[in-house]
């Protein structure tokens, strides 16, 4: 994950992994986010099998800006690029976003 565009630098996930804890405390952080509309966390599915993760925040250094992340698990790595193009047009579809303000590192 740590080499997903968009993740290099950040140093997360810890290196050392997530304890059960620190998980369930990361998710209800992003619940609370969501319910609040701070930002929206989703998981990426296939079935019912998680396989990645997405993110649509506020820039951190530009809150006029949407920051959006995503990621899949290594063993799917190919399913990266089609998790990118499927967010890419639904964001343009579906949110309420300029194109220009969005901050989706490409694949």
């Amino acid at each position: 994950m740590r080499a997903t565009p968009g993740f290099e630098g950040r140093g997360w996930p810890p290196v050392e992994g997530m304890s059960a804890e620190a998980n369930l405390a990361d998710l209800a952080r992003h619940a609370r986010d969501f319910a609040d509309r701070k930002g929206f966390t989703y998981s990426v599915l296939d079935g019912d099998e998680v396989i990645g993760c997405l993110y649509i925040y506020p820039g951190k250094d530009a809150p006029e800006r949407v920051g959006v992340s995503s990621w899949v698990r290594a063993d799917r790595a190919p399913l990266d690029k089609v998790l990118y193009g499927a967010v890419t047009r639904w964001l343009a579809e579906v949110w309420p976003f300029e194109a220009g303000r969005i901050d989706y590192a490409a694949r």
